[in-house]
């Protein structure tokens, strides 16, 4: 998401994909990719969930730089069906959502510069295929994703689209999980992330709250900085269930009320962590620039 045209760029086909043209990429991008990628690997074991890290195995995104689409699409669409395809950077909401319902999951396929290793804005290969991909091998996760994509075509019709973008953002780009051995991560925009590895689980800033739909769907979010606000979930087959039910009356039902801000926490919340907020009270990234 979310390009507004709904007009190709030059180059891409009428559903915005292109080739990856993965023979294309040069030695310094490859190493870009294996430099982010050994840091993460020697960072997430026993910080992102199961389903992740056995992802990242059965697909091998590996050490030895940029993987070829053609190559990780043989074993996703064995697991469960997804593949990946190209697309030259952030495509419209209708487009996203028609690739999700159809299990395919739309990447970019630039990677950032040496320079821009912790931060980058607009989401790169090594977001959406590090990232993402391995949770796509894992059967419930790989269903819920479907669901939100057939989800966002009716959330478009329904004029609701920045109540389910909210559901988006706070579980497969910034989702946590509760098991026996404590929170991990799941969403992509944590694992891909060195520092947002460590701060949503360590810090004690942000605060980490149990998840429900409509409390998550009342909450906005700020694309540019690290989280005030995570939420957990029991399971994926949890998270899975919650968004199978018809929206529709849940949609009426927000109509009538007011956002939850950001750093709120209600008397209904289940309260992981309820954090200082000191992060974003001192400025957040803006005061480390």
């Amino acid at each position: 998401m979310s390009a507004k045209d709904l007009t190709p760029p030059p180059g891409a086909r009428a559903d915005w994909t292109i080739d990856q043209g993965w023979a294309a990429y040069t030695e310094a991008e490859h190493q870009v990719w294996i430099t982010l990628y050994e840091r993460q690997t020697a960072l997430l074991p026993g910080r992102a969930c199961d389903p992740f890290l056995k992802g990242l195995d059965a697909l091998d995104l590996h050490r030895s730089g940029i993987p070829d689409f053609a190559r990780i699409n043989e074993e996703l669409k064995r697991l469960t069906g997804w593949t990946v395809v190209a697309v030259p950077g952030l495509v419209p909401d209708a487009v996203f959502f028609e690739h999700l319902a159809n299990r395919r999951f739309p990447a970019g396929q630039f990677i950032r510069r040496p320079e821009q290793l912790d931060y980058l804005q607009e989401p790169d290969i090594f977001h959406d295929v590090f990232g993402h991909v391995p949770m796509l091998t894992d059967p419930t996760f790989a269903d819920y994703m479907q669901a939100y994509g057939e989800g966002g075509l009716r959330a478009l019709d329904l004029g609701r689209l920045h109540n389910l973008a909210r559901l988006y953002w706070y579980t497969v780009e910034f989702g946590l999980l509760d098991t026996p051995q404590g929170l991990r991560i799941y969403g992509a925009g944590i694992v891909s992330s060195h520092a947002e590895s460590i701060f949503a689980l360590d810090d004690p800033s942000p605060n980490r709250l149990g998840f429900e739909l409509e409390r998550v769907m009342r909450t906005p979010y700020r694309i540019d900085d690290f989280q005030q606000v995570y939420f957990v979930i029991p399971s994926l087959q949890a998270l899975l269930d919650a968004t199978l039910a018809d929206f529709g009356a849940l949609y009426r039902r927000l109509e009538g009320l007011d956002d939850i801000p950001i750093a709120a926490i209600t008397p209904a919340d289940p309260v992981f962590t309820r954090g200082t907020q000191a992060y974003a009270q001192a400025g957040g990234r803006t005061r480390a620039a």
